[in-house]
Order: C-alpha cells, then sequence, then structure tokens
C-alpha cells in the first residue's frame, strides 16, 4: 500500500504540471504593445495553448488592450460593453481553445493597421518534449519568462525535496 507521503507527492505534481507546461508569451516580445509592429508576423509559427497566458506591455494611457470577436477585428469595433484592459501590463490567460482577437482602442491604431493581435489557441497542452518556437528576435522561446527544461529541473528538485522529508 502506498505511504501518506506518496498520494503527497502525487497530489503535489498533479496540481503542478498544467502550469509548469504553460507559456507566458510577452505579446511583442521587447517590443511590446505598440505602434508599428507586425503582431500578425509575431505569432506566425508560435504555438499557443489553453493555460499559456498572453502579457501586453505597454505605456498606461497612451494605449489598452480590448478583446473583440472576428467581426470586431475587422472592422476595428469593440462591443459597447467591451471593458478595456488599460494597465499597462495586462495579463490574459488563455482558458479555452479557439480564435483570440485583440486590438488597441486608442487614436484609430486598429484603423491604421497598428496593434492588432489574432491568433489560435490550441486545446491540448504541451507535452514535456514539445518546447515552444524560437522567438527571431532572439529573446526567449515565445517570450517566455522560462523555459520549459529549467522548469522541470525545479519540479525535479521539489519531488526529490519531497521523497527526502
Amino acid at each position: 500500500m502506498a505511504s501518506p507521503k506518496m498520494f503527497m507527492i502525487i497530489a503535489i505534481v498533479a496540481v503542478s504540471v498544467p502550469s509548469i507546461l504553460a507559456t507566458e508569451h510577452l505579446v511583442g516580445d521587447a517590443t511590446g504593445w505598440k505602434p508599428g509592429f507586425d503582431y500578425g508576423a509575431w505569432a506566425n509559427g508560435k504555438e499557443f495553448h489553453v493555460g499559456d497566458t498572453l502579457v501586453f506591455k505597454y505605456r498606461a494611457g497612451a494605449h489598452n488592450v480590448l478583446r473583440v470577436n472576428g467581426t470586431g477585428f475587422q472592422e476595428c469595433k469593440a462591443a459597447d460593453d467591451t471593458v478595456p484592459l488599460s494597465s499597462g501590463n495586462d495579463v490574459i490567460s488563455l482558458s479555452t481553445p479557439g480564435k483570440k482577437w485583440y486590438i488597441c482602442g486608442f487614436a484609430q491604431q486598429c484603423e491604421s493597421g497598428n496593434q492588432k493581435l489574432a491568433i489560435t489557441v490550441l486545446a491540448q497542452l504541451r507535452s514535456p518534449s514539445t518546447s515552444p518556437s524560437p522567438s527571431p528576435t532572439g529573446t526567449s522561446p515565445s517570450g517566455a519568462t522560462g523555459s520549459t527544461v529549467s522548469r522541470y529541473y525545479g519540479l525535479i528538485v521539489a519531488i526529490v525535496g519531497m521523497v527526502m522529508l
């Protein structure tokens, strides 16, 4: 029969694995969320999965982020009840699969072709052998704050520590 310690380790691993496999995508990498950047090219080749997050960094008061539908994306218009994100460091959790669209509602940015992002969120989580696509700007993968491999080392160290208790 398994010991209570083993059940505790299994529970910790079961809770930790989804967050370890998740990736934080810094939208626009070092450029952030501002005019004159091709967000379509930035997203091209990246994989976005349920559990990942998007981080929009910009100067608060100069830009915002609006979640829109496909029509709103094409027309650069958010629904009347859309609440803009405006902190300058907005984090959006990708909790459901499917197409997602984001625009800036300031100063006709979207209408001029700036600050528009469309992505497809995949339902399945990354497998441990899958790593995010490399970023062409030389920053960390997909704008991630830590590599998937280094996250696994952290998990392994935590499990070994628990076993040794």
